[in-house]
């Protein structure tokens, strides 16, 4: 998504990028406080973050069908979850929202997001939530799926599960913003259009993953949804927020505003 800006393949007259490479969830506490003025963030975090920032049309990685996964070291079936402990990669995260929609009654082991699987390996949680690439990989490790939580959200409501959102502070000048929002979604068709060149570029921040697998999972998350947004995605994570709040894990109901 970003290759095109912090590589200044493209440019602007009016702002200038830096370029911080941080986890999804550390980036969702530093929205809290609004330290960011462009930021990656789970859909989860947004009614945290709301008074500050605003969501981006563009940059979404959406999981239609498919998305973050529960696995374990055996076979385990998805009524053995309960009261089970799942290694997490963050309370902020859309996968923790989703398993909790799911399965509410577990035991959280916060863990970093590359750390989970050695969690479950090493018997410090009985099942672990998996987001990024180890949704490819997690089986040549010898782990079993339990659940694909993409694939819950769609048979039970018909729609992608909204997985992450790109964000803008709402204090920024409105000619700063309409720029923003104009080279984010230029920077990812360019990266569409120039896929080998920005899957090279990609593979710098891959963990131990093949190019093959790498465009395969790269393809999962950006596709025309990340390009915009359109209708049936601010749909998708109002319903996911609506039902968080209705299940109390979300304190205050807001109403999701995309600018563009």
């Amino acid at each position: 998504m970003f290759y095109a800006l912090a590589t200044r393949k493209i440019r602007s007259n009016l702002v200038e990028f830096q370029h911080e490479l941080s986890d999804i969830e550390t980036l969702n506490k530093k929205a809290r406080v609004g330290e960011y003025e462009l930021t990656a963030v789970s859909y989860h975090a947004y009614p945290y973050i709301a008074d500050k920032y605003a969501l981006m049309a563009a940059g979404s990685s959406i999981g239609d069908g498919y998305g973050p996964m529960v696995v374990a070291a055996k076979p385990l079936a998805v009524e053995e979850l309960k009261g089970k402990r799942i290694a997490i990669p963050g309370r902020l995260t859309t996968s923790y929202l989703t398993l909790r929609l799911m399965q509410p009654d577990f035991e959280a082991i916060d863990t970093p997001f590359d750390e989970i699987l050695d969690a479950v390996k090493e018997g410090r949680a009985d099942a672990g939530l998996i987001i990024h690439e180890a949704q490819l990989t997690y089986g040549k490790s010898g782990f079993h799926n339990v659940i694909d939580l993409g694939r819950w959200f769609k048979s039970q409501y018909g729609l992608p599960l909204p997985l992450g959102a790109n964000a803008l502070r709402r204090d920024l000048a409105p000619e700063i913003a309409t720029e923003c929002c104009r080279l984010m979604r230029d920077s990812i068709q360019y990266a569409l259009d120039h896929r080998e060149e920005a899957l090279n570029y990609a593979m710098q921040f891959a963990r131990d993953m093949e190019p093959a697998l790498a465009e395969k999972f790269v393809g999962m998350y950006v596709n025309h949804y990340t390009v915009d947004c359109g209708e049936i995605v601010p749909k998708a994570a109002q319903k996911l927020l609506d039902l968080g709040h209705e299940a109390g894990l979300i304190p205050n109901r807001v109403e999701l505003e995309f600018v563009r």
